[in-house]
């Protein structure tokens, strides 16, 4: 395969990789995101047990309560994080991660309810009604620790109108599990929201909102401007509210009728509709952390997005976390990565080389017939494969290593994007943190050098002036490229090009002693 063509396979690596990185994130489709989906939000659910008559009859009842009745805090302390619930609803107002601060380390992360839509809200229909009743805590305060390794806090609500409502959570010390049960009376259907943007901290150019997981299949939407809703029926795993490290995720323990992500005040609103009289839930709220959250066996896991090939990226992640585990720096780490998913490529890479250097030397050749057939392309290819069943070149051998790792690589640029892992972990010198740019655009200078020698102890297997322009602009696309990426992603492509010099640097001075020996 000639050189124009191994352009092209790397242009439209690079176009891929800016697009996964500085793309944007569309939201599925409303009503196309399933075969299970059902009619749009703007019908009013028609479902048994709707009772429109009960959710008007209840609105008025909570009214009163909420101007006359003081608001009660109600704190929950763990060695994860710090819990502040109101009876005001029975939801969450905030929870502060303690082992989790801001990229500039000034504070802790906190994941603030939003006051028009608390977390965890429930309500007849979908203006959740019950976001402000007021609830009875059984407790004022509770304290985990190692004597006292979980612990519950009931809400009691009880209407005029015969509807009750009893919500115990139950905490864990050293997880960031919370289990909820919820005991209803009066309820034909109930809704509960994990509100707005409960678990989102950070935004950047990762997906930013609602995600439902449907058997192992994500369905994101975006955080604001959503038209019309979409609902889920059958296998719900779960729903959640995510950014790019951290997430709030409700599990539904108990059967549920349906999960919809609705438009809400310009938001989007992930829910869940149950109709069982006792419904219990997961609530996790903190980091993407992949070992934590696998060890639960409900799909957490899936929040991480590793993209197209998750399948490659999951053992590999695995073998970063197994060097981190002995080098305790995580830039090393890569390094060893990158070495290591290079190894197995050595043979095939040493073959394509081989096939680049034979196309550069009947290059000449090939492009007298070229010209001499030009008016007779049949003929033109039938003395081409001849030519290389004459020297015995594989026209595809030069860009079989690199379709080979193209999976790898993007595998492995996914695991380095987004793993919590090497958010604020440091390498080494100005490098503080491998999820970040390099500040100084250090390395991404460097990966683009290389990309240049690299190019350029590469045998030519073309003449044409313009290809070989082309081919010169390659090191500066990819060092625009990289100049924002996470340094950790930058890191591991520098550490793969200088790979790739050492064994074109190998094989060059092979061919040239096979030369000399002749």
């Amino acid at each position: 395969m000639d050189r124009n063509v191994i352009l092209a396979i790397v242009l439209s690596v690079a176009t891929l990789l800016a697009f996964q990185y500085f793309g944007p994130k569309p939201a599925p489709a409303p009503e196309k995101t399933t075969p299970a989906q059902s009619a749009p939000a703007d019908q009013k659910p028609a479902q048994p047990g709707a009772a429109a008559p009960a959710a008007k009859a209840e609105t008025p009842v909570q009214k009163p309560a909420q101007s006359t009745v003081v608001e009660k805090e109600v704190t929950v302390e763990t060695d994860l994080y710090t819990a502040t619930l109101t009876n005001k609803g029975g939801t969450f107002k905030r929870i502060e991660l303690k082992k989790y601060r801001t990229t500039d380390g000034s504070k802790p992360i906190v994941f603030s309810a939003n006051a028009a839509m608390p977390p965890l809200a429930i309500g007849t229909d979908e203006e959740f009604s019950f976001a402000g009743a007021i609830f009875t805590p059984n407790a004022s305060s509770l304290k985990l620790d190692a004597s006292k390794k979980e612990a519950s806090l009931v809400f009691d609500y009880a209407g005029q109108s015969g509807q009750t409502v009893r919500r115990t959570y139950t905490f864990h010390q050293g997880e960031y599990r919370i289990d909820i049960k919820d005991e209803v009376q009066g309820f034909p259907a109930y809704y509960v929201t994990l509100g707005k943007e409960f678990g989102m901290h950070e935004k950047d150019d990762n997906h930013y909102g609602p995600v439902v997981l449907i058997e192992a299949d994500r369905k994101e939407f975006d955080a604001t401007g959503l038209k019309s809703a979409s609902v889920f029926k059958g296998a719900v795993k779960w729903i959640a509210q995510e950014d790019k490290y951290f997430f709030s995720a409700l599990v539904p323990k108990s059967t549920i009728d349906e999960a919809r992500v609705i438009p809400k005040n310009n938001d989007s609103l992930a829910v869940i509709k149950a109709s069982g009289q006792i419904n219990q839930f997961m609530l996790y709220v903190g980091p993407k952390e992949m070992d934590t959250l696998e060890q639960y066996k409900v799909g957490l896991e899936h929040i991480v997005d590793l993209g197209w090939f998750s399948i490659i990226a999951r053992p590999l992640f695995w073998v970063l976390k197994f060097f981190n585990g002995f080098t305790h720096n995580y830039g090393y780490a890569i390094i060893l990565i990158a070495i290591a998913t290079r190894i197995p490529f050595i043979p095939l890479i040493n073959k394509g080389q081989e096939s680049m250097k034979k196309l550069a030397m009947i290059q000449p050749r090939m492009n007298e017939i070229k010209e001499k057939y030009k008016n007779d392309p049949q003929r033109m290819q039938k003395e081409v494969m001849e030519l290389y069943k004459q020297h015995k070149v594989n026209p595809v051998g030069g860009c079989l290593p690199m379709l080979a790792q193209i999976p790898v690589f993007i595998a492995l640029f996914n695991i380095l994007r987004q793993s919590i892992e090497l958010r604020g972990a440091p390498f080494a010198l100005w490098i503080t943190d491998l999820s970040a740019k390099d500040p100084y655009y250090v390395l991404p200078i460097v990966m683009g050098a290389t990309t240049f020698l690299q190019q350029k102890m590469t045998p030519s297997t073309t003449t044409d002036p313009m290809q070989q322009k082309m081919m010169l602009m390659m090191p500066i696309v990819f060092t625009f490229i990289f100049l924002t990426m996470p340094s950790g992603v930058v890191l591991y492509w520098t550490v793969g090009n200088l790979l790739a010099i050492a064994q074109q640097f190998y094989m060059n001075q092979k061919a040239k002693a096979a030369v000399a020996a002749e």
